[in-house]
């Protein structure tokens, strides 16, 4: 099992590998080995998954690891880590990259850089597989650092648009604020325990190794990294201007894959999240879902309408995270996979459409706004049916997996709220049936606007036609993955998965925090858990039909006048489409603010550090020329008045030193003289 593992993961690796050094001169530039490498992964996937039904067991587990680094103390294992988590991650990781490597054969056919686009395509799936796989915290921030690369290159494919390539260095810089919180919270692991491993930290959480306060600000610290890679307030902004990238970009990075892995992050540490730091994680994802869902409200950008129900949607799953609901939190990661890929794909097959259009009128207008549609159900039936099986999932309409996922998520939220004593709690479950009632609304807003009425541009209208096969069937089996019976059998019970497969094998983690502290952290009794799952589901029900209604209302039957009631609130209005004007305060505060500190700090450099530094030079250099005058004024002087003192002594000498004998004996005999006349006297 952990050889078919290691070829799931490097697989795709091999094909980036050949597409990046032989792609161009392949047949059709190598898109076949990018196809065939994650199509192979996905069949292995499938053969793990099909072992995992056949095992039946929740606490299935493998593993298997080598020494990395062994120095002394230090010491780091690498290893694979399968259970049913990881298993079923595999399937939708490898599920969706497959359906968008095929439906990227179609929407990016033509590209001039066609075969860079399938490397970075199988770089991310790789560097999202491993990230699935690895058994310890360092190895996951390895692989989470490699996503947040292959994200900046798929964002900036349009390199050469200057919208593109700001939008890439947006999400790689807001991601790494949070990957710095990350990376803190495994200093803090780290220093406690001794080790990365994940049953090794389970082990020191149980021990109390890691407690207290500073347990919970490792649990916040190591969630900082979930809400910048899943884009949860206030590290929200990345995401929508992600769109630049292209649509199966779309799909698989910003819907179904990257930005889920924030999710799987809290899921793979909620054994160690105290209670103070799971209601961090809720507070932050409610409040995420219902701020998100109101800012797709009034978007008319097709595919920034589905950034923002991302950014919601995850904002639940996090907040299921929080209230202890942890297996309905991933279970919605896995059907808002499948049903988010679809919509993104579905709108790129619409897009794909009017790019046709424009081209064949010689139109340039944005292919993305739905206001120049309308009427799209009759000219591409098989993109319609699949975006409204997409929608109804994602509104949470019963026979749909979206309902299960998420009712789970709001009854699990209800019933954290009534086991409280607090009352402030219910601010989770207003936060959660508030965002579903938004969602159906916007949602279904999206499918009017697009494939009712008449068309809004009869000119593009007349060339509008339906997608490739190899666009569409992607989006049917898709559509397929939304119903409700892949996710119940062997039950068939279109309102709950409890007798299902999911529900069965994937159980809500162990509590490390729980076993330490000699009771549970978060125990909610059976009866009030029964009692939130009916209650959540009819609110859910009814609000999913309210919103439908409401978006009919105001834009099919038309029985309400929107440009009128815009009017009449156009201050919520314009904080809604301006996105509540985050964007601006952050580039007022966060980057002005950034650039002014640069500023200062260049100002300080030049005039101060540099002053000092050019200042010394100064005194240096005239103190240099000083000793230098005097080294040649005074001491050379002095050594030179010596030398010609001497020398002229010696010249002086010279002229008695004649050679001659007797002039010796006449100096001798007047010396002899001059002594004795001197003792004499």
């Amino acid at each position: 099992m952990i050889t078919l593992a290691l070829y799931i993961w490097l697989l795709p690796l091999l094909a980036f590998t050949i597409q990046i050094f032989l792609g161009k001169r392949l047949p059709r530039k190598g898109d076949w080995v990018s196809v065939s490498a994650i199509g192979i992964s996905f069949a292995l996937s499938l053969i793990l998954f099909i072992r995992m039904l056949s095992n039946y067991s929740p606490d299935f587990q493998v593993t298997a690891s080598v020494p990395w680094i062994n120095i002394g103390q230090f010491k780091i294992d690498m290893g694979i880590y399968i259970d049913n988590f990881a298993i079923v991650m595999l399937m939708v990781v490898t599920t969706v990259s497959f359906l968008v490597h095929v439906y990227s054969i179609g929407y990016m056919a033509g590209d001039p850089l066609y075969n860079r686009f399938f490397a970075y395509l199988s770089l991310f799936s790789f560097s999202m597989l491993g990230l699935v796989l690895f058994d310890n915290l360092f190895g996951i921030f390895v692989m989470w650092e490699l996503v947040g690369i292959c994200s900046y290159l798929l964002i900036g494919y349009y390199f050469e648009k200057d919208s593109a390539a700001n939008a890439g260095k947006k999400a790689f810089i807001t991601n790494r604020i949070g990957d710095f919180g990350f990376l803190l919270g495994l200093l803090v692991v780290f220093t406690a325990i001794g080790s990365f491993n994940l049953s090794d930290v389970y082990q020191g959480v149980a021990q109390g190794k890691l407690s207290g306060g500073l347990l919970t600000a490792a649990g916040i610290l190591l969630f900082c990294g979930a809400i910048g890679k899943s884009a949860q307030f206030p590290l929200h902004v990345w995401l929508p201007d992600a769109m630049e990238g292209p649509t199966p970009v779309s799909a698989l990075i910003h819907a179904a894959t990257m930005v889920a892995a924030g999710v799987y992050l809290v899921a793979r540490i909620s054994f160690m999240l105290s209670f103070d730091a799971m209601l961090v994680v809720a507070y932050i994802g409610g409040f995420t879902a219902l701020f998100a869902a109101t800012i797709a409200i009034t978007q008319n950008d097709i595919k920034r309408v589905l950034a923002y129900s991302t950014i919601s949607q995850l904002g639940y799953m996090i907040m299921a995270m929080g209230v202890g609901a942890y297996s309905a939190g991933f279970f919605h990661l896995v059907t808002h996979a499948m049903f988010k890929a679809g919509l993104f794909l579905g709108s790129g097959s619409v897009i794909h459409a009017m790019h046709h259009a424009m081209e064949k009128t010689n139109v340039h207008e944005d292919p993305n706004d739905i206001r120049l549609m309308g009427g799209f159900k009759n000219k591409m039936p098989a993109t319609y049916i699949t975006f409204l099986v997409f929608t109804l999932a994602i509104s949470g309409i019963p026979f749909f997996s979206g309902f299960l996922s998420k009712d789970a998520i709001l009854g699990g939220t209800l019933a954290f709220a009534m086991s409280q004593s607090n009352p402030v709690h219910y601010l989770l479950p207003f936060f959660g049936f508030t965002a579903a009632i938004i969602t159906a609304f916007y949602m279904f807003r999206v499918v009017i606007k697009t494939f009712y009425g008449e068309p809004k541009r009869p000119d593009l209208y007349e060339h509008i036609h339906e997608s490739p096969k190899v666009m569409t069937v992607p989006l049917m089996v898709l559509a397929s993955l939304s119903i409700f019976i892949f996710y119940t059998l062997p039950s068939f019970n279109p309102i709950s998965a409890e007798q299902g497969w999911y529900e069965q094998l994937i159980e809500k983690p162990a509590s490390a925090v729980s076993a330490q502290l000699g009771y549970p952290v978060l125990e909610i009794s059976e009866q009030i858990e029964h009692s939130a799952h009916v209650n959540g589901m009819m609110i859910s029900i009814l609000f999913a039909l309210t919103g439908i209604a409401l978006a009919f209302l105001f834009y099919f039957w038309k029985k309400v006048d929107v440009e009128a009631l815009t009017e009449k609130i156009k201050p919520l209005y314009t904080l809604s489409y301006h996105k509540y004007f985050f964007d601006e305060l952050y580039n007022a505060t966060v980057v002005k603010g950034l650039l002014a500190w640069n500023n200062l700090l260049a100002w300080f450099d030049s005039n101060v550090i540099d002053g000092i530094v050019n200042g010394s030079a100064f005194i240096m250099r005239h103190f240099s020329s000083f000793t230098g005058k005097f080294d040649l004024g005074f001491i050379d002087g002095l050594v030179n008045a010596v030398g010609d003192l001497t020398q002229d002594v010696g010249q002086s000498v010279r002229k008695i030193q004649t050679g001659q004998v007797q002039y010796y004996i006449l100096g001798a005999l007047a010396g002899l003289v001059l002594i004795i006349v001197t003792v004499l006297i």
